[in-house]
């Protein structure tokens, strides 16, 4: 196609329905191009997102590292007032304490968080329906 096919004629010599269907067009392509946009901008974000994540998760993995290697600086220094056996023993015994401690509060604000079903949501909507089973029931007795 050449240039001069996509040329508007002059406004004044359009007819509305002309006028009306350019408009259209113009819309529709506007919105496929921000679409096109919004697409391009989202994987870009979604690519940083996704590098962001695999870092943050390589940092909780060296944490984890870092915190057995400062239970076996505990260890060590226990070690020297004590026999290597009992060191590692009280170690072990702060460790799993800590870890039922967390277990309980985990399992504690779970146990409040079910069922996890929206009751408000779902009473707002059983009082809708009764509503208008009421307004149904007032109309036939009209």
């Amino acid at each position: 196609m050449s240039q001069e096919s996509f040329r508007e004629p002059p406004p004044s010599s359009a007819s509305t329905s002309d006028l009306v269907s350019q408009a259209a067009a113009q819309v529709s392509t506007l919105v496929r191009d921000e679409l096109a946009l919004a697409k391009l901008e989202l994987t870009e974000k979604g690519k940083r997102a996704g590098l962001g994540g695999g870092l943050f998760g390589g940092a909780a993995v060296l944490a984890l590292y870092g915190l057995g290697l400062l239970l076996v600086l505990a260890v060590v220094l226990l070690d020297l007032a004590w026999p290597l056996w009992l060191a590692v023993l009280v170690v072990m015994v702060v460790v799993f304490a800590a870890a039922g401690v967390a277990a309980l509060l985990g399992k504690q604000k779970l146990a409040a968080a079910t069922p996890p079903m929206p009751s408000d949501a779902i009473a707002s909507a059983q009082a809708d329906v009764q509503t208008v089973k009421n307004a149904v029931q007032e109309g036939r007795s009209s």
